[in-house]
């Protein structure tokens, strides 16, 4: 008969319990509504009811004593009702709750499915599998009975033993679909399908199998989930093993007349504080032990400490913390067995007087076991029985009775406030990283950061930080924090002093940073690598140290350094995990630092370094407005035969070089068709003009050369049908750029003397016409000398492009790579539609134009050769410098020019002008030119082979001797029939 009171005394609770919070003032059920916000909020189911008259629902004149669900009753009516918001967390707590009155496996499957349906979000459905006791298999008799299938979703879930989160529906072979029919095949649902394994850490077997769908799954839902999946795990063991629950058994209580007690206990016990939790346990001991006070000693398992929270109905705080292997408790904790005052040394008894307040004349400790590990989870403890000496064999019973009942919900409750730290302390670090990386500008404020972030989360009393200078093998600390005599201002500021070094290997930041290895030393002065000296000095003593390194992804760069908890007698493991994870971020926002302010010094570099650029190649206001305010000249004013071929631009003279190029940008109409202003022009053109070094080739008079043999181009060629406005208009330009800033020296010159732009370009390839381009861009970029300025968005992207590729193309290995898809695209036919056919043949184009000189006159080619091997040469003394071997071609000790001239215009050249001359007819005068110059430099070898000039021949002076020349015009004018019409003189 008691059996059955009892149980359902604990069935109306827990229903009454759960209904109360969903019932409106007229008895009907609310249902809960899940408010559309964060998945990860607590609060997210509220219930709601309708607004109705008291009169309505007979309350007129009734007394209300639910204020959560009726404001109050005035006039006869009711004000309508406000939301009421269950946490998650509630929710959590009630399932485990619902576990502990499970008594049978079918009774735990629709616990678990209930329980799944309040944690998820719009669930679906919720299917259970379990495993039998009699096969040992797991199976379900939702739907079809059935044992667990060989594949798919769940079979995953139980082989690896973790949770699978599938977001985009099921493969369609898959068995799960024929249990969540609503559920569609990959790609096709918006349903998530959830298939969590609970695993029996004490058997090693998954023991249940959750498959359920939902609309949503969050962190906090995976959090809740694994504790939900520990107590079912539980409640399996004891339904396995025959153990009935612990309110089943509450008819076994010897002491029948506090049974109703302990149910309303259980009843009061739905704290998430387990200090308030603790309160309430503590006063129940209290009341039915006689005593004067009492406390709870909980365990620390991560450092093995007895903590205590709770004294009598008081809150500590701190908390009081003790060793748990060296103190009078050791007998209680080891051998689970009671002690009384008699069993605690004189030294505990005062520690716990000090604690209470008062004095201590007796004393009941009885341990508090865990039903289902058998571990001591705490120590119950009540002081000074009323009316007695001592406490009895039933104030035992009566604490064991207690705790036989409320242990589930006392240890839920601390993994439950365990959960919510850990969650805490995950969002302190996002703060943390937040706010360390808001300081990456100065590396000083970002360490004093770091050192407030590291004792703030540790609770340190100090804290230093040294950065790894691994040249000199030291740590150096710049910044310090502590009282005034250590580096702080009366104000609490920190106060910057000298920087402090050490060796890399002395000490205990040195072993860190040596083996990369975390440091918890409890007791400071017993470990051999402190050092007692500062303390001495100081005045300050050191307890406890927590030291840790800093790393990025090379290896240790620094080590930071705790010291003294505060909140306890050392540092934790805990502690050690959130200086782990702490240092991830510390170790990214130095890193982050320090390259941040090698960026900011490079471009505070380059911005006097283009400062610098300014000034020498600053436009004079004289050589400016001439530009501006001048007519145009027509092209015809710089010579009859400007428009031909057979027209020597090195003729013109400097200035009248820049009037021509502003010429040819007026007859070509780029200045009208860009809408190109004309003060700009003159500035861009200015510019682009100082841009160029006074080198023996590679200068000024070079780049204004192919600009005009662009423009020979535009003139004599129909580029039109070839190529649009854009691409033409770009080509030009970029003649004008292609050599801008050139040194005298080539590629493999920069790469091996590990030049700066070397270091730039090198590992894109083409170090030299990338600087080129770098340079027309920081021209361009100058304020007034933008010739793209007034072009669309998509029109100045396009052009620059452009302007890139073409650049890129004037490196002649570039020039090689492309010669096959040259030849095929003559050979096929030329298709303006064709992208590709477009881009070779503006590469093409470019070359042509750079080579230019070639197919000038004889005296004019010959001149440009020597202004070349100058240059050729003087790379090659530069690289003997250096102690390299220069190539033939740039040896003047070793360099046959007629040879090299030949094998340059047979192989390079005229290949060039032939292709030019295939696709467009008008050049063939062009083509022609170059093959007689290439005959001319046979003659001039010939000539330099006789034993007679054979020494002229290997040095620049062939260019000097008038012997030669007289030679090879006659020559000339023997193989032409004495006719010089192809321009050997020009």
């Amino acid at each position: 008969m008691v059996l059955i009171l009892h149980h359902m005394l604990v069935s109306a609770y827990l229903y009454f319990r759960d209904r109360a919070r969903f019932l409106s003032q007229d008895g009907s059920a609310i249902e809960p509504r899940r408010r559309p916000t964060d998945p990860n909020n607590e609060s997210d189911f509220y219930f709601e009811t309708p607004s109705t008259s008291a009169a309505a629902v007979g309350v007129k004149n009734q007394s209300i004593t639910d204020s959560t669900n009726i404001r109050k009753i005035s006039n006869g009516h009711a004000e309508p009702l406000r939301p009421v918001r269950i946490s998650r967390s509630s929710i959590a707590l009630s399932a485990v709750l619902q576990l502990a009155s499970v008594e049978s496996f079918s009774r735990l499957k629709n616990t678990i499915k209930e329980a799944i349906t309040a944690l998820l979000p719009d669930v679906d459905k919720v299917v259970i599998y379990l495993l039998s006791k009699e096969t040992g298999e797991l199976h379900t008799d939702d739907a079809e009975p059935h044992v667990l299938p060989d594949h798919g979703i769940v079979r995953q879930a139980v082989q690896c033993r973790r949770d699978h989160i599938s977001r985009n529906g099921l493969r369609a072979t898959d068995p799960a679909l024929e249990l969540l029919p609503h559920v569609g095949t990959s790609g096709g649902s918006r349903s998530i399908v959830v298939c969590s394994p609970v695993v029996d850490e004490a058997s090693n077997r998954v023991v249940a199998v959750i498959l359920a769908s939902c609309s949503d799954y969050a962190s906090l839902h995976e959090s809740q989930l694994d504790l939900l999946r520990k107590h079912i795990a539980a409640c399996f063991r004891r339904l396995i093993h025959g153990r009935r629950s612990s309110y089943a058994g509450m008819a076994g209580v010897e002491d029948q007349e506090h049974a109703a007690d302990i149910l309303a206990l259980c009843a009061e016990l739905y704290d998430q504080d387990a200090r308030k939790l603790q309160i309430k346990l503590v006063g129940y001991l209290q009341r039915h032990t006689a005593a004067q006070s009492g406390f709870l000693m909980l365990i620390a398992e991560d450092t093995n400490q007895l903590f205590c929270q709770v004294v009598g109905d008081q809150l500590l705080d701190p908390d009081i913390r003790y060793p748990s292997h060296c103190n009078s408790f050791s007998a209680a904790l080891h051998e689970k067995k009671p002690i009384t005052l008699d069993d605690i040394s004189l030294t505990s008894r005062q520690d716990i007087a000090e604690m209470l307040g008062f004095d201590v004349q007796s004393m009941l400790c009885v341990p508090v076991i865990e039903p289902v590990e058998g571990k001591v989870i705490a120590l119950a403890c009540v002081v000074n029985k009323k009316g007695a000496t001592c406490f009895s064999a039933q104030d035992i019973k009566v604490v064991q009775t207690c705790f036989k009942y409320t242990t589930p919900v006392l240890t839920s409750t601390l993994a439950f406030q365990k959960e919510r730290m850990l969650k805490n302390q995950t969002q302190t670090l996002l703060h943390v990283a937040k706010n360390l990386f808001t300081h990456l500008e100065d590396v000083t404020l970002l360490l004093q950061e770091i050192m407030q972030e590291a004792r703030h989360l540790t609770q340190a009393e100090r804290c230093s930080l040294f950065l790894l200078e691994k040249e000199h093998n030291e740590l150096v600390a710049k910044v310090f924090d502590g009282d005034i005599a250590q580096g702080q201002t009366e104000e609490g500021d920190l106060l910057q002093v000298p920087e402090v070094r050490i060796p890399a290997n002395q000490g205990i930041a040195g072993h860190v940073a040596t083996t990369g290895e975390l440091l918890n030393i409890r007791d400071a002065y017993s470990h051999p690598l402190f050092y007692r000296g500062i303390d001495d000095t100081t005045g300050f003593r050191t307890r406890n140290i927590l030291c840790f390194p800093i790393r990025d992804e090379k290896g240790v760069i620094g080590v930071a350094e705790l010291c003294n908890k505060l909140n306890g007698a050392f540092f934790t493991n805990f502690d050690e995990e959130i200086a782990t994870a702490f240092s991830v971020y510390c170790g990214l926002s130095i890193v982050h630092s320090l390259m941040y302010k090698k960026v900011w010094e490079a471009q505070h570099r380059s911005h006097l370094a283009n400062e610098l650029m300014m000034y020498h190649m600053k436009v004079t206001e004289p050589e400016y407005l001439k530009m501006c305010s001048c007519i145009i000249p027509p092209p015809e004013h710089f010579g009859e035969g400007f428009v031909k071929f057979r027209f020597l631009p090195r003729s013109i003279s400097t200035d009248d070089s820049l009037q021509a190029i502003l010429s040819m940008f007026d007859d070509m109409g780029f200045i009208q068709r860009w809408r190109i202003e004309r003060n700009t022009l003159a500035r861009f053109i200015i510019l682009v003009k100082k841009g160029y070094r006074e080198v023996p080739y590679h200068n000024w008079y070079h780049a204004f050369s192919v600009t005009h043999f662009c423009y020979l181009l535009y003139k004599n060629l129909p580029l039109h049908d070839y190529l649009s406005e854009m691409e033409i208009f770009a080509l030009f330009v970029a003649c004008m750029c292609h050599d801008l800033d050139h040194r005298g020296t080539n590629n493999s010159f920069q790469v091996s003397s590990k030049s700066i732009l070397a270091a730039l370009y090198s590992s894109e390839g083409s170090v030299m016409e990338r600087h080129h381009f770098a340079q027309a861009m920081c021209i361009i970029n100058i304020q007034g000398s933008d010739v793209f300025e007034n072009l669309s968005s998509k029109e100045y992207q396009q052009v620059l492009d452009l302007m890139r590729d073409i650049i890129l193309a004037t490196d002649l290995s570039h020039h090689l790579l492309i010669m096959d898809d040259l030849q095929t695209m003559v050979k096929d036919g030329y298709k303006k539609e064709n992208m590709k056919h477009r881009n070779l043949l503006i590469c093409l184009l470019m070359t042509a134009c750079d080579l230019s000189d070639q197919t000038k006159s004889w005296s004019s080619t010959k001149k440009i050769a020597e202004q070349i091997y100058h240059e050729f040469f003087s790379q090659g003394d530069l690289e003997k410098a250096m102690g390299n071997k220069p190539l033939d071609m740039m040896d003047r000790e070793k360099a046959f020019i007629p040879e090299l001239q030949i094998n340059f215009l047979e192989h390079i050249a005229h290949p060039v002008y032939r292709l030019l001359y295939q696709l467009f007819p008008q050049c063939w005068e062009v083509e022609q030119q170059v093959m007689q110059h290439k005959r001319t430099w046979q003659y001039v070898g010939e000539i330099c082979t006789s034993k007679r000039h054979y020494l002229h021949g290997t040095s620049l002076d062939i260019f000097d001797d008038d012997e030669i020349d007289k030679i090879v015009m006659q020559k000339l004018a023997e193989s032409n029939g004495g006719n010089n019409s192809i321009g050997v003189e020009g």
